[in-house]
Formats: C-alpha cells, sequence, structure tokens
C-alpha cells in the first residue's frame, strides 16, 4: 500500500533530522579530540540538512495544516447566559483568593472546567457534520421556493445535538473608484434631449455590498444520531431579480451548556439567478388585450387550412360543425383545420441608457418584458426573444436569466439586429417611436416607455386607429 505524500514528507523530515542530529554531536566529539577539520565538515553538514528539511518539508505541512483549520474554521459568540456565568465565576474567583478557602477554589475550578467542556464538546459535534444545499433550477421573484437541505453526521459513534443552519456573516466596505462617466449639457434635461453628450469619467466613492445572500433564516435540527442524515425543506422567496450567492454556510451549536454559540464555517458554494417577476399587474392586464388584438389582427386568415371532415367530439366547438356533411350523412360532422407555422411572435427588449429611466420605471420595464414573454410562452404561439447582448433564442428560460441580470447600458439600438421575417414584433423600448425603422412598423406593436412621462408606459398599435385611452398615434 503507498503511503500519502504527507506521510512521507514527515518521515523523510524525521531522518533528515535524526542524521543531522547525529552529526551535530559527532562534530562535538571530534572537536574534543582536536580534529577542525572533521568538526567543521560534520557541522556543516548538520545545518544543511536541518536547512534542506525546514525548507522542503516545514512549509508543506504548515499549509496544510493552515488550510485545515481554514475548513475547520470556528467562530465563538459569548451568549448571554455565558456572560452571566463568567462574571459569576469571576466573582466566586475573587472571593475565594480573598478568603484562601480551599473548597471554593475547587469550586472555581469545577465552573471554568464546565466552560472547557462545553468549548470541546460543541467542537466536536460540529466536525463531524456535512451538509448540501439543492436550490430549484428555475426562481421567479416575488415567488415562493422550496431549498433542500442535507444535514449529515459521519461519526459513527458521537450523536449531535441542538444543530443550527445559519447565514454567514456579511460585511460591508466603502472604496474609491474611477467609473465611466458622460457629460451632457444642459445638466436639467433627459439625455436624448441634451446638447451635447462627451464621453468622461468621474470618481465616485461606492460602498462595496457583497452578493445577495440566499439564507436569511436559520434553520433547526434538534437531533441527529451517529451516521444519520436528516432532510429539511426550507422555504424562500427573493424580493427582487439578480443573482443572489453563498460561498459558505455556518452551522452553529450551543450544546451543552449554552455558554457559547459556536459556529462552524462550511465552505459551501451555492448560487442562484432569480428571474423577474412575472405576476399579472395592473399594467400588464391593461396592455395584454391591445396585444393580443393586434396579433391576432395581423395572422387572421394566413394559416388555417381545411384538413379533413371527422365525427364531432363533445370538446369540439359549434362553429366548427359543418352542415351540408351533417345533413348529407345524417350524423353530426365537424371539420378540422391543418395551421401552418405563422402564429410566429418575436419579443424584442430595447435595453435603454444609463438615466434615461428612473430605476423604478426601469424595473417595471423588466418586468413586463418578463411578463409577456412568460404568458406567450404558454400560448400556442412560436415565440422568439431579442435584446442587445442577447443571442437570438426561442428559449424563454434564456430569456428570463438575460432579464435577471440585465443593468441600463450604452448599446447599439437593437433594431439594426433584426432581420425581415414573418414574425409579428412586439417592441418594449425607451425610445420616441419616430426612431423604429419603417421596415418593423408595418408588423408590430410598440411599448413605449416615455422619456417624458417617465413612470408610464404607452401602447402604440402598428396598424389602425389608437387605442381608447391610450393617447398614442400608430407606429
Amino acid at each position: 500500500m503507498r503511503l500519502p505524500e504527507v506521510w512521507v514528507r514527515f518521515l523523510l523530515a524525521i531522518v533528515g533530522l535524526m542524521l543531522a542530529f547525529g552529526a551535530a554531536i559527532f562534530s562535538t566529539v571530534l572537536r574534543e579530540n582536536g580534529s577542525v577539520w572533521g568538526t567543521v565538515i560534520l557541522a556543516s553538514l548538520a545545518l544543511l540538512l536541518a536547512t534542506f528539511v525546514g525548507l522542503t518539508t516545514v512549509p508543506y505541512l504548515a499549509r496544510r495544516v493552515a488550510a485545515s483549520r481554514v475548513r475547520e474554521a470556528m467562530e465563538y459568540d459569548v451568549t448571554r447566559v455565558g456572560l452571566a456565568y463568567i462574571v459569576i465565576s469571576v466573582g466566586i474567583g475573587i472571593a475565594a483568593m480573598l478568603s484562601g478557602n480551599n473548597l471554593i477554589y475547587v469550586v472555581v475550578a469545577a465552573m471554568l472546567s464546565a466552560v472547557l467542556v462545553s468549548g470541546i464538546a460543541s467542537a466536536l459535534m460540529l466536525r463531524n457534520l456535512s451538509l448540501d444545499v439543492r436550490l430549484p433550477e428555475h426562481v421567479f421573484a416575488g415567488r415562493p421556493m422550496l431549498a433542500r437541505l442535507l444535514l449529515r453526521n459521519h461519526s459513527s459513534w458521537l450523536p449531535s445535538f441542538s444543530v443550527r443552519l445559519v447565514p454567514a456573516r456579511r460585511k460591508s466596505k466603502e472604496r474609491w473608484l474611477w467609473e465611466a462617466y458622460t457629460f451632457g449639457w444642459p445638466r436639467n434635461r433627459a439625455p436624448q434631449d441634451q446638447w451635447l453628450r462627451l464621453p468622461d469619467r468621474r470618481l465616485r466613492r461606492v460602498r462595496e455590498e457583497v452578493e445577495n445572500p440566499i439564507v436569511r433564516e436559520s434553520v433547526y435540527f434538534p437531533f441527529l444520531a451517529p451516521l444519520e442524515k436528516v432532510r429539511a425543506d426550507l422555504e424562500m422567496s427573493f424580493p427582487s431579480r439578480g443573482r443572489y450567492s453563498e460561498k459558505n454556510f455556518g452551522l452553529a451549536t450551543r450544546f451543552p451548556f449554552a455558554f457559547l454559540m459556536k459556529t462552524r464555517r462550511i465552505n459551501l458554494a451555492r448560487e442562484v439567478i432569480v428571474y423577474p417577476e412575472v405576476e399579472l399587474t395592473e399594467q400588464f392586464l391593461e396592455i395584454l388585450p391591445m396585444v393580443t388584438g393586434e396579433f391576432e389582427t395581423f395572422v387572421r386568415g394566413r394559416g388555417y387550412d381545411l384538413y379533413r371532415i371527422r365525427e364531432y367530439m363533445p370538446d369540439d366547438l359549434a362553429r366548427h360543425v359543418d352542415w351540408k356533411a351533417t345533413a348529407r350523412t345524417g350524423t353530426l360532422k365537424v371539420r378540422e383545420f391543418s395551421r401552418e407555422d405563422e402564429r410566429k411572435l418575436r419579443i424584442v427588449f430595447d435595453n435603454p441608457a444609463p438615466e434615461v429611466l428612473p430605476p423604478a420605471a426601469y424595473e417595471r420595464t423588466v418586468r413586463l418584458a418578463a411578463s409577456l414573454g412568460w404568458h406567450f410562452h404558454h400560448e400556442d404561439v412560436e415565440v422568439s426573444f431579442v435584446g442587445p447582448g442577447l443571442e437570438p433564442t426561442e428559449d424563454v428560460f434564456a430569456f428570463l436569466r438575460y432579464l435577471a441580470l440585465i443593468e441600463p447600458q450604452e448599446a447599439t439600438p437593437v433594431f439594426s439586429r433584426l432581420r425581415a421575417s414573418q414574425d409579428y414584433n412586439l417592441i418594449v423600448t425607451a425610445r420616441e417611436v419616430t426612431g423604429i425603422p419603417a421596415a418593423l412598423a408595418s408588423s408590430s406593436y410598440v411599448i413605449s416607455v416615455g422619456a417624458a412621462a417617465r413612470d408610464s408606459v404607452t401602447s402604440q398599435p402598428s396598424q389602425g386607429a389608437p387605442m381608447p385611452g391610450s393617447g398614442a398615434k400608430p407606429a
């Protein structure tokens, strides 16, 4: 059986140190006998052997010990019970010193040993535990979801008591940062209305926040038997879209006396991308009928051909009944249609530049685009998605992930990337209607987040009269 590298290095270090020690002893003997050269040679050999061991073995073993300490890092927090216990112990210790009573010294020693026993017992229980956190693949903001926690006790003889999964500690700091900036004048106007816009840089003090945490509350495990595996489901809800991540999780316990809260950090990296909300908001319910009506008008009569005439089924619509065939055969007949692949919809998100929209209006725009994509994904429509920095895709989850991480940025208008097709375009943009190319306007429905209103969304159909109450003109 092959020995691990750490044992090989350790044994070689022992042998090298023994040889160095022997050479040092013999050099002393030769010095007493008057052999100068022998003394110099053996003393130099002993020094070289000790230096070689120190340079090759000691740093390697030190790195392994440091890594082990990082993996098994423990945090200690004194509880209120522990603080009161320490104050009482100090008081009794002062009384023992003033009185010289041996019995009080014994009491103080027993009280202090209880603190030591508490620390050792809790460390042993936490050291044998392993944790696994499993998160769902698709998570939406504002919707509760279940995360599965798996905690296992690897000890074959020692149980674990009163273990709690706790969120990791997070700290934030501030620093000065040079960032890209666009100088615009007049400053009190919207970016598209400014006379002068020049690229610039500015120095700004930025508060670096740690990444958004995944676990925000603790989970309690009262008891784990030896070699037992416990499963718990934790309900989570994320308030907003974005990236949420954890680099480590904490397992804490107050067992056995609650003097200390001992926490062991477990290096377990987890990340979840939270999609924007796709709930039926008032804004979405106001726009959806107009979008659906325009789309149905666009595709009406373009993709329905008679496939066959068959027997009537209970779930068939009455308007599909073929009365001539019914009268001829004496049984109820219905027409069945074959639909060509004509119901194609392309949802285009035109990401605005920074400072074009207020943060709240920008978030509502992202949420609206996500809700439209999610809605038509479940309809009998072939949907594709386009956006700046997003490769054209038919995967709704790729589009939702794109919207989950998107931020305002200076980019080329997405309209320049759109190719001519038979798709009906549903465009969500902050640009003026006049900025939409004429080739797209004939087969598009524009949802414009007006720069003047800043907080309102205006629906603009591509053809026909303006919708009642929208105040919009056809694109």
